[in-house]
């Protein structure tokens, strides 16, 4: 069966770096369209960055230049590189496969101030 696995959260200070990995199994993400998402507690769960079949990214206004979504097609893999973090990104960080709706189980992300 499909699997997505994220990885990579943790508590990091306003203005640091981290990067979320989406390891995938039970399928193959070449040209997938493929997105993060993010959700805070209590709130609804928001689009953050997709990358198309065609590998370019798409960018929520919020986050344009400072995080970047990739992927490594070898360890079927899905990245997101965020820099430049601030509180207001805290957040569970999910990956997901457009078609077929498969979705990982989150990733916490905590931004101290």
């Amino acid at each position: 069966q499909v699997q997505l696995v994220e990885s990579g959260g943790g508590l990091v200070q306003a203005g640091g770096s981290l990067r979320l990995s989406c390891a995938a199994s039970g399928i193959t993400l070449n040209r997938k369209s493929m997105g993060w998402y993010r959700q805070v507690l209590g709130g609804q769960r928001e689009l953050v960055a997709s990358i198309t079949s065609g590998d370019s990214g798409i960018y929520a206004d919020f986050v344009k230049g400072r995080f970047t979504i990739s992927r490594d097609y070898a360890k079927n893999t899905l990245y997101l590189q965020m820099n430049s973090l601030k509180p207001e990104d805290t957040a569970v960080y999910y990956c997901t496969i457009f078609t077929g709706a498969y979705w990982g189980q989150g990733t916490q992300v905590p931004v101290s101030s």
